[in-house]
């Protein structure tokens, strides 16, 4: 039986660690832009849009993310499009995402006083208009805290893409202590990488939400 040391342990999970980023980024930035969409659609005030993107909002933060990872690693198979780990944990995790940030945001853009609305309607600003210029600019500075905040969900979330195959820090960790079996000091190593990649994210989110909080005061 191979010896494997601390340093081959540590070296594999980083190599792992690096899709855990990815995959990590891939949902964060295809949940933010289809949040936002959903943000737009859901402001727009068009009939019947409102409780269609509610009802999107309710199912994907009503239900457990592992089933919907199951759902996308099966479901996309029915349609006869072969899939992968990758393409279904990427799917899944940036609908995910984008439930989630769809929600945040409307409850930022919330915040604003109504009279930031009603000022922009006696300026006779075209709905877009009123979003780019006197709302969104806003309600970022309120979104930007919780915005990142939701990051480390995100991180901590790829570890479930283990259950249909996607090899991140989780998955791996679990193959390294099937080879070593040492599982306290591989899951020792998985945890702080974990924690290496999501706290400076946590206190980060912090100092923002300290400095405008200060701002606004």
């Amino acid at each position: 039986m191979v010896d494997f040391t601390l340093w081959d342990i540590l070296r594999n999970l980083l190599l792992a660690l690096r899709w855990t980023v990815v995959l990590s980024l891939i949902a964060f930035v295809g949940g933010g832009l289809m949040g936002l969409g959903l943000l737009v659609a859901r402001l727009s005030g068009r009939r019947g849009v409102e409780p269609l993107v509610a009802g999107y909002v309710q199912v994907f933060q009503g239900t457990p993310l592992l089933m919907q990872l199951f759902l996308a690693y099966f479901g996309i198979a029915l349609f006869g499009i072969q899939t992968s780990a990758w393409v279904a944990a990427s799917v899944a995790l940036t609908l995910y995402t984008s439930a989630f940030l769809a929600e945040i945001w409307r409850g930022c853009v919330a915040a604003i006083p109504k009279g930031q609305w009603e000022a922009a309607d006696s300026l006779a600003l075209s709905f877009g208009e009123k979003l780019r210029h006197v709302v969104l600019p806003q309600a970022i500075k309120i979104a930007v805290p919780p915005t990142v905040g939701f990051l480390v969900q995100v991180v901590k979330g790829t570890a479930l893409a283990s259950v249909i195959g996607f090899i991140e820090l989780t998955k791996a960790g679990t193959m390294i202590t099937n080879a070593t079996f040492k599982p306290f000091v591989v899951y020792s190593c998985v945890a702080l990488l974990y924690f290496v990649l999501c706290f400076p994210i946590s206190l980060y989110a912090k100092t923002l939400e300290r400095k405008l909080h200060v701002r606004h005061a």
